[in-house]
Protein backbone atom coordinates (compact mmCIF):
# COMPACT_ATOMS: atom_id res chain seq x y z
CA UNK A 1 0.00 0.00 0.00
CA UNK A 2 0.93 3.10 -0.58
CA UNK A 3 2.65 5.57 2.31
CA UNK A 4 1.17 8.84 0.78
CA UNK A 5 -1.94 10.32 0.02
CA UNK A 6 -2.75 12.06 -3.39
CA UNK A 7 -6.20 13.80 -4.57
CA UNK A 8 -7.07 15.14 -8.15
CA UNK A 9 -7.53 18.85 -7.75
CA UNK A 10 -10.57 19.57 -9.81
CA UNK A 11 -11.11 22.78 -8.50
CA UNK A 12 -8.09 23.74 -10.53
CA UNK A 13 -7.59 24.56 -14.54
CA UNK A 14 -4.46 25.21 -16.73
CA UNK A 15 -2.73 27.53 -19.23
CA UNK A 16 -0.32 26.97 -21.75
CA UNK A 17 1.70 30.20 -22.17
CA UNK A 18 4.31 29.52 -24.95
CA UNK A 19 6.50 31.28 -28.24
CA UNK A 20 9.20 33.48 -28.49
CA UNK A 21 8.58 35.78 -25.80
CA UNK A 22 6.64 34.08 -23.14
CA UNK A 23 9.60 34.23 -20.66
CA UNK A 24 9.28 38.27 -21.26
CA UNK A 25 5.48 38.51 -21.26
CA UNK A 26 5.23 36.83 -18.14
CA UNK A 27 8.18 38.37 -16.29
CA UNK A 28 7.05 42.11 -16.88
CA UNK A 29 3.36 41.05 -15.39
CA UNK A 30 3.86 38.88 -12.28
CA UNK A 31 5.25 38.98 -9.17
CA UNK A 32 7.31 36.48 -9.32
CA UNK A 33 10.44 36.22 -10.85
CA UNK A 34 10.43 34.25 -13.84
CA UNK A 35 14.15 33.85 -14.31
CA UNK A 36 13.88 31.90 -10.76
CA UNK A 37 11.23 29.68 -12.16
CA UNK A 38 13.54 28.73 -14.92
CA UNK A 39 16.17 27.04 -12.56
CA UNK A 40 13.77 25.82 -10.25
CA UNK A 41 10.90 24.19 -12.48
CA UNK A 42 8.17 26.29 -10.44
CA UNK A 43 6.91 29.16 -8.63
CA UNK A 44 3.53 30.90 -6.94
CA UNK A 45 2.46 33.75 -8.20
CA UNK A 46 -0.15 36.72 -8.74
CA UNK A 47 -1.22 39.12 -11.40
CA UNK A 48 -1.89 42.29 -9.88
CA UNK A 49 -4.44 45.26 -10.56
CA UNK A 50 -1.97 48.52 -10.97
CA UNK A 51 -3.16 49.78 -7.64
CA UNK A 52 -1.33 46.45 -6.33
CA UNK A 53 -4.21 44.00 -5.06
CA UNK A 54 -4.41 40.64 -6.18
CA UNK A 55 -6.40 40.03 -9.26
CA UNK A 56 -5.44 36.19 -9.66
CA UNK A 57 -3.21 33.94 -7.72
CA UNK A 58 -1.69 30.65 -9.51
CA UNK A 59 1.31 28.60 -9.49
CA UNK A 60 3.96 28.56 -12.40
CA UNK A 61 5.24 25.68 -14.43
CA UNK A 62 8.09 25.55 -16.61
CA UNK A 63 7.77 22.73 -19.47
CA UNK A 64 10.30 22.95 -21.83
CA UNK A 65 10.01 25.95 -24.03
CA UNK A 66 6.49 26.99 -22.48
CA UNK A 67 5.24 27.71 -18.82
CA UNK A 68 1.80 26.35 -17.47
CA UNK A 69 -0.13 28.22 -15.18
CA UNK A 70 -1.68 26.25 -12.55
CA UNK A 71 -5.34 28.52 -11.79
CA UNK A 72 -8.06 28.22 -9.89
CA UNK A 73 -10.47 26.87 -12.55
CA UNK A 74 -13.67 29.35 -11.47
CA UNK A 75 -10.84 31.77 -12.24
CA UNK A 76 -9.28 30.17 -15.48
CA UNK A 77 -10.94 32.44 -18.19
CA UNK A 78 -11.16 35.73 -16.95
CA UNK A 79 -7.30 35.02 -16.04
CA UNK A 80 -6.85 33.90 -19.65
CA UNK A 81 -9.08 36.77 -21.24
CA UNK A 82 -6.38 38.66 -18.82
CA UNK A 83 -3.99 37.83 -20.12
CA UNK A 84 -4.50 38.32 -23.49
CA UNK A 85 -5.47 41.68 -23.35
CA UNK A 86 -1.84 42.32 -21.91
CA UNK A 87 -0.47 40.09 -25.09
CA UNK A 88 -0.80 42.73 -27.56
CA UNK A 89 1.88 41.99 -30.46
CA UNK A 90 4.23 40.04 -28.18
CA UNK A 91 5.14 36.57 -30.03
CA UNK A 92 3.07 34.48 -27.51
CA UNK A 93 0.40 31.62 -27.83
CA UNK A 94 -1.94 31.69 -24.80
CA UNK A 95 -4.49 28.77 -24.58
CA UNK A 96 -6.69 27.05 -21.78
CA UNK A 97 -5.48 23.15 -21.67
CA UNK A 98 -8.24 20.28 -22.39
CA UNK A 99 -10.08 19.04 -19.29
CA UNK A 100 -9.04 16.01 -19.45
CA UNK A 101 -5.38 17.36 -18.02
CA UNK A 102 -5.21 18.45 -14.81
CA UNK A 103 -3.30 18.50 -11.34
CA UNK A 104 -2.82 16.07 -9.05
CA UNK A 105 -1.42 16.81 -5.28
CA UNK A 106 0.80 14.16 -3.47
CA UNK A 107 1.30 14.46 0.64
CA UNK A 108 2.53 12.66 3.24
CA UNK A 109 5.15 10.96 1.05
CA UNK A 110 6.60 11.22 -2.53
CA UNK A 111 6.57 9.04 -5.43
CA UNK A 112 7.87 9.40 -8.87
CA UNK A 113 5.06 9.52 -12.31
CA UNK A 114 5.96 8.14 -15.00
CA UNK A 115 2.81 9.70 -17.04
CA UNK A 116 3.44 13.44 -15.36
CA UNK A 117 4.03 16.35 -17.81
CA UNK A 118 5.10 18.44 -15.16
CA UNK A 119 6.58 16.83 -11.91
CA UNK A 120 7.18 19.52 -8.82
CA UNK A 121 7.54 19.94 -4.90
CA UNK A 122 5.24 22.28 -4.09
CA UNK A 123 6.88 26.11 -4.99
CA UNK A 124 4.85 27.87 -1.74
CA UNK A 125 5.79 24.63 0.72
CA UNK A 126 7.60 21.87 0.57
CA UNK A 127 5.53 20.65 3.53
CA UNK A 128 2.14 20.93 1.04
CA UNK A 129 3.94 17.85 -1.03
CA UNK A 130 4.03 17.21 -5.18
CA UNK A 131 2.11 18.56 -7.73
CA UNK A 132 1.97 16.41 -10.77
CA UNK A 133 0.49 17.95 -14.14
CA UNK A 134 -0.83 15.06 -17.13
CA UNK A 135 -3.86 12.78 -17.84
CA UNK A 136 -6.01 12.97 -14.71
CA UNK A 137 -6.96 9.24 -15.74
CA UNK A 138 -3.69 7.81 -16.69
CA UNK A 139 -1.77 9.61 -12.84
CA UNK A 140 -5.08 8.47 -11.07
CA UNK A 141 -4.23 4.64 -12.52
CA UNK A 142 -0.49 5.22 -11.32
CA UNK A 143 -0.64 6.20 -8.28
CA UNK A 144 -3.14 3.58 -7.19
CA UNK A 145 -6.93 3.24 -6.45
CA UNK A 146 -7.46 4.80 -3.10
CA UNK A 147 -7.36 8.58 -4.05
CA UNK A 148 -8.41 11.14 -1.11
CA UNK A 149 -10.66 14.25 -2.16
CA UNK A 150 -10.12 17.51 -2.53
CA UNK A 151 -11.83 18.14 0.96
CA UNK A 152 -8.97 16.15 2.31
CA UNK A 153 -6.60 18.47 0.71
CA UNK A 154 -7.66 21.15 1.29
CA UNK A 155 -7.27 20.00 5.14
CA UNK A 156 -3.86 19.18 4.91
CA UNK A 157 -3.29 22.84 3.22
CA UNK A 158 -5.14 24.42 6.20
CA UNK A 159 -3.74 22.78 8.68
CA UNK A 160 -0.54 24.33 7.14
CA UNK A 161 -1.78 27.91 7.19
CA UNK A 162 -1.55 28.60 3.52
CA UNK A 163 -4.10 30.12 1.88
CA UNK A 164 -5.53 30.37 -1.90
CA UNK A 165 -7.03 32.86 -3.90
CA UNK A 166 -10.95 32.36 -3.61
CA UNK A 167 -11.13 29.71 -1.25
CA UNK A 168 -9.84 32.28 1.54
CA UNK A 169 -10.04 35.41 0.03
CA UNK A 170 -11.76 37.39 -3.19
CA UNK A 171 -9.57 38.81 -5.77
CA UNK A 172 -8.76 42.57 -6.08
CA UNK A 173 -9.59 42.69 -2.47
CA UNK A 174 -6.19 42.08 -0.69
CA UNK A 175 -2.45 42.72 -1.18
CA UNK A 176 -0.31 39.88 -1.66
CA UNK A 177 1.69 40.43 1.56
CA UNK A 178 -1.96 40.02 3.13
CA UNK A 179 -2.21 36.82 1.44
CA UNK A 180 1.77 36.23 2.63
CA UNK A 181 2.87 35.49 -1.18
CA UNK A 182 5.88 37.12 -0.10
CA UNK A 183 6.39 34.30 2.60
CA UNK A 184 5.25 31.54 -0.28
CA UNK A 185 7.65 32.90 -2.78
CA UNK A 186 5.32 34.76 -4.70
CA UNK A 187 6.94 37.45 -4.81
CA UNK A 188 10.26 39.03 -6.10
CA UNK A 189 11.35 42.33 -4.63
CA UNK A 190 14.46 42.23 -6.55
CA UNK A 191 13.66 41.82 -10.56
CA UNK A 192 12.41 45.15 -12.56
CA UNK A 193 8.85 46.28 -12.62
CA UNK A 194 5.74 44.36 -13.29
CA UNK A 195 1.88 45.78 -12.75
CA UNK A 196 1.64 46.74 -9.18
CA UNK A 197 5.02 46.72 -7.97
CA UNK A 198 5.33 50.08 -6.55
CA UNK A 199 2.58 49.32 -4.01
CA UNK A 200 4.30 46.30 -3.04
CA UNK A 201 7.48 47.10 -3.06
CA UNK A 202 6.51 50.18 -0.75
CA UNK A 203 5.46 47.83 1.86
CA UNK A 204 7.89 45.37 1.93
CA UNK A 205 10.50 48.35 2.05
CA UNK A 206 8.67 50.48 4.55
CA UNK A 207 7.37 47.19 6.72
CA UNK A 208 3.90 48.35 6.65
CA UNK A 209 1.91 45.31 6.49
CA UNK A 210 -0.45 45.12 9.15
CA UNK A 211 -2.75 42.36 8.12
CA UNK A 212 -1.54 38.55 7.04
CA UNK A 213 -3.31 35.23 7.02
CA UNK A 214 -2.77 33.63 10.27
CA UNK A 215 -3.72 30.25 11.46
CA UNK A 216 -7.15 29.86 14.01
CA UNK A 217 -8.72 27.12 15.82
CA UNK A 218 -11.49 26.97 17.72
CA UNK A 219 -13.09 23.81 19.76
CA UNK A 220 -16.23 24.17 17.63
CA UNK A 221 -17.37 24.55 14.05
CA UNK A 222 -16.83 27.40 12.48
CA UNK A 223 -18.69 29.91 10.43
CA UNK A 224 -18.71 30.49 6.72
CA UNK A 225 -15.86 32.49 4.88
CA UNK A 226 -15.77 36.29 4.95
CA UNK A 227 -17.76 36.05 8.67
CA UNK A 228 -16.14 39.21 10.82
CA UNK A 229 -13.71 38.03 13.62
CA UNK A 230 -13.75 40.31 16.32
CA UNK A 231 -11.95 41.57 19.73
CA UNK A 232 -14.36 42.89 22.48
CA UNK A 233 -16.69 43.71 20.11
CA UNK A 234 -14.49 45.52 17.29
CA UNK A 235 -13.80 43.98 14.06
CA UNK A 236 -9.65 42.76 13.75
CA UNK A 237 -10.06 40.67 10.47
CA UNK A 238 -12.05 38.05 8.47
CA UNK A 239 -12.17 34.82 8.41
CA UNK A 240 -11.03 32.41 5.18
CA UNK A 241 -11.67 28.91 4.67
CA UNK A 242 -11.88 26.59 7.59
CA UNK A 243 -12.17 22.49 7.98
CA UNK A 244 -13.10 20.15 11.09
CA UNK A 245 -10.76 17.70 12.37
CA UNK A 246 -11.83 14.94 15.22
CA UNK A 247 -14.71 17.31 15.89
CA UNK A 248 -12.09 20.55 16.29
CA UNK A 249 -12.29 23.47 14.47
CA UNK A 250 -8.80 24.35 12.05
CA UNK A 251 -9.01 27.47 9.66
CA UNK A 252 -7.48 30.86 8.08
CA UNK A 253 -7.90 34.18 9.31
CA UNK A 254 -7.10 37.71 7.56
CA UNK A 255 -6.23 39.32 11.16
CA UNK A 256 -4.75 42.98 11.81
CA UNK A 257 -1.98 41.68 13.90
CA UNK A 258 -1.34 44.87 16.36
CA UNK A 259 -5.13 44.34 17.23
CA UNK A 260 -4.95 40.60 17.95
CA UNK A 261 -1.28 41.32 19.97
CA UNK A 262 -3.67 43.93 21.82
CA UNK A 263 -6.56 41.67 22.69
CA UNK A 264 -3.72 38.89 23.40
CA UNK A 265 -2.06 41.22 26.06
CA UNK A 266 -5.35 42.31 27.46
CA UNK A 267 -6.61 38.81 27.84
CA UNK A 268 -9.61 39.70 25.38
CA UNK A 269 -10.85 36.31 23.54
CA UNK A 270 -11.23 36.43 19.50
CA UNK A 271 -14.87 35.77 18.33
CA UNK A 272 -16.07 34.60 15.36
CA UNK A 273 -19.98 34.02 15.27
CA UNK A 274 -20.46 32.00 17.96
CA UNK A 275 -16.87 30.12 17.97
CA UNK A 276 -14.13 31.13 20.03
CA UNK A 277 -10.94 31.48 18.54
CA UNK A 278 -7.30 30.83 18.86
CA UNK A 279 -5.30 32.43 16.64
CA UNK A 280 -1.23 31.37 16.06
CA UNK A 281 1.49 32.02 13.37
CA UNK A 282 2.55 29.18 10.99
CA UNK A 283 5.75 27.92 12.38
CA UNK A 284 7.15 28.75 8.49
CA UNK A 285 6.79 32.69 8.54
CA UNK A 286 9.64 34.82 9.25
CA UNK A 287 7.11 37.63 10.50
CA UNK A 288 6.24 38.15 14.25
CA UNK A 289 3.27 39.85 17.07
CA UNK A 290 4.07 43.02 16.41
CA UNK A 291 5.56 44.74 19.78
CA UNK A 292 2.75 45.36 22.19
CA UNK A 293 0.96 48.65 22.53
CA UNK A 294 0.96 49.40 18.54
CA UNK A 295 -2.09 49.35 17.34
CA UNK A 296 -4.26 52.59 16.38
Amino acid sequence: MPSFSFAPLADRSLIRVSGDEAHHFLQNLVTADVEDIDKSGAGSAALLTPQGKILFDFLIYKQSDAYILDSPAQAAADLLKRLTFYRLRSKVDLELMPDDVGVVALWNGTADVDNAIVAVTDPRLPALGQRFVGPISALLTELGVSAADLADYDQHRIELGVPEGLKDYDYSDIFPHDAVLDQLGGVSFSKGCYVGQEVVSRVHHRGTARKRFVKVESSGQLPPKGTTVTADGKSVGILGSSTLVNGKAFGLALLRLDKVRQAKDNGIPLQCGDAELQATLPDWVEFTWPEPNTAD
